[in-house]
C-alpha cells in the first residue's frame, strides 16, 4: 500500500468501500472501519488511516479491484482468475506472494504475482510450457505480437480456428499488466471473456442450430435443406466431428433449436460457444451435399484383422493420432508400414477397395 491508495480510501469513504472484507463508511467527521471479525466505529480521520495502514492488503486490494479505469468483464475476469470471490484477501495475498496463483484459460497457462503496492503482475505462456524456464523461451510483452504467434501450430500448419486445441509452443508473455493480459488473451482466444461474462450475468445470446442455418445465404444456404424432415441426428453427428472438447476448446452452448436438445455433450470448455461457427457451416455445407447421395451395398472380401484395421485407421485420422503411431508401431492398425501393406494387398490399379467399383458406370 501506498501514501495515494490510503488517501484514495479515505476521499471514498463519503460514498462508501465495500470490497473482500474491507467496509469503510464516514458519517460527518466520524469514520467506520470493517474488517471480517473486527468493527472500529467513530474513527477520527487519524484513526482511520491508521487502521488501514495496519491492513495494507485490504486497502490495496481494493484500490486495484475499484480504482483502475477498466471494463466490467475484464475486472470480473481477472477476479476470477485468482479467485478473488472464493478466497479471503489473506489468502490471496499469501498465495501471491509466495510463488504466485495459476490459472489456465484453453490451452493457456496464466501466473499472477504480487508487484508493488498490492500490484498484480501477469505471466502467459502454453499450458505446456508452464514448469519451462522462461530462459528458454521466446519472451513477448507486446499483446499485438500475439497475432502472429497463434496463426500456425508447432507444425507450421495455419489455424483457421483460433479455439482448436493446436497452440503452439515455446513462448512467454512477460510482467502484462491486468489489461495487457486481458488484450493477449483476447488476441488469442477472440471473444471468449466477454461471452464468459455474458453468459455469467445470464445474458449470452445462443442462436441454436435451426435459427443459425436460416440465416445462411448464398453457397451455404443448402445447409437448411439438410434437415428433411428425418429428425436432427445428422446435427449430432455434426457436433461430435466438430464441437468436442478434442476439436475444440469452447463449451458448446447452441442446441438444435430451442426446444431440442443435442444428445451429444457440450464439453468442459471454460468459455461458452453461443452458435456454429463458420467452420462448423463449412463443413455442414458439404456434409448437406454428400449426405443427399442414396445408400448402396457394396461387398468387400477382408480378414478379420483387415476389417478391425480400417476402423483403426478411422479412428486414429478422427482423433488426430495418426502422425503420433511411429514407423515402428507395427502392431498398430494405423501404422504407416501397415496401412501401405494394406493398400498393396486390398487396392487395384485404379485405386479402388478390393476391385470394387464405386458406381455402377465404372463396370
Amino acid at each position: 500500500m501506498n501514501d495515494a491508495q490510503l488517501d484514495a480510501l479515505v476521499a471514498a469513504a463519503d460514498e462508501g468501500v465495500d470490497c473482500d472484507g474491507l467496509r469503510v463508511t464516514a458519517d460527518g467527521d466520524a469514520y467506520t472501519f470493517e474488517l471480517p471479525g473486527e468493527t472500529h466505529e467513530g474513527l477520527a480521520e487519524s484513526g482511520l488511516r491508521e487502521h488501514a495502514t495496519e491492513n495494507p492488503w485490504f486497502v490495496s486490494n481494493w484500490h486495484y479491484w475499484n480504482e483502475r479505469d477498466r471494463p466490467e468483464a475484464e475486472t470480473a475476469y481477472l477476479r476470477w482468475l485468482e479467485g478473488a470471490d472464493d478466497r479471503p484477501v489473506p489468502e490471496r495475498y499469501e498465495a501471491l506472494a509466495d510463488g504466485g496463483i495459476e490459472a489456465s484459460w484453453g490451452e493457456l497457462a496464466i501466473e499472477i504475482g504480487l508487484g508493488d503496492d498490492g500490484d498484480r503482475t501477469y505471466t502467459l505462456r502454453h499450458e505446456d510450457d508452464a514448469d519451462a524456464d522462461t530462459a528458454s523461451l521466446d519472451v513477448h510483452t507486446d499483446p499485438l505480437e500475439a497475432r502472429e504467434l497463434v496463426k500456425r501450430d508447432d507444425r507450421g500448419r495455419y489455424r483457421p480456428l483460433k479455439t482448436a486445441p493446436t497452440l503452439p509452443t515455446g513462448w512467454a508473455f512477460l510482467d502484462l499488466d491486468g489489461r495487457a493480459l486481458a488484450r493477449t488473451v483476447d488476441i488469442v482466444y477472440p471473444a471468449t471473456v466477454a461471452n464468459w461474462y455474458l453468459e455469467r450475468k445470464g445474458d449470452l445470446d445462443v442462436s441454436n442450430w435451426t435459427e443459425t442455418m436460416e440465416r445462411q445465404t448464398g453457397i451455404y444456404g443448402v445447409v437448411e435443406t439438410w434437415d428433411r424432415g428425418e429428425g436432427h441426428e445428422h446435427v449430432d453427428w455434426v457436433a461430435e466431428a466438430c464441437c468436442a472438447d478434442s476439436q475444440c476448446l469452447k463449451r458448446r452452448e447452441w442446441e438444435y433449436d430451442d426446444d431440442t436438445d443435442l444428445a451429444v455433450d457440450g464439453g468442459d470448455g471454460a468459455f461458452p460457444c453461443r452458435e456454429p461457427c463458420s467452420l462448423v457451416i463449412a463443413a455442414a455445407r458439404q456434409w448437406t451435399k454428400l449426405e443427399g447421395e442414396q445408400s448402396k451395398t457394396y461387398e468387400f472380401e477382408l480378414t478379420p484383422s483387415e476389417k478391425e484395421q480400417i476402423e483403426d485407421i478411422i479412428d486414429a485420422v478422427a482423433d488426430g493420432e495418426a502422425d503420433d503411431i511411429r514407423e515402428a508401431d507395427v502392431y498398430e492398425g494405423a501404422n504407416r508400414y501397415r496401412t501401405r501393406f494394406l493398400r498393396a494387398k486390398r487396392f487395384d490399379d485404379e485405386g479402388r477397395l478390393c476391385g470394387v467399383p464405386t458406381d455402377d458406370e465404372e463396370n
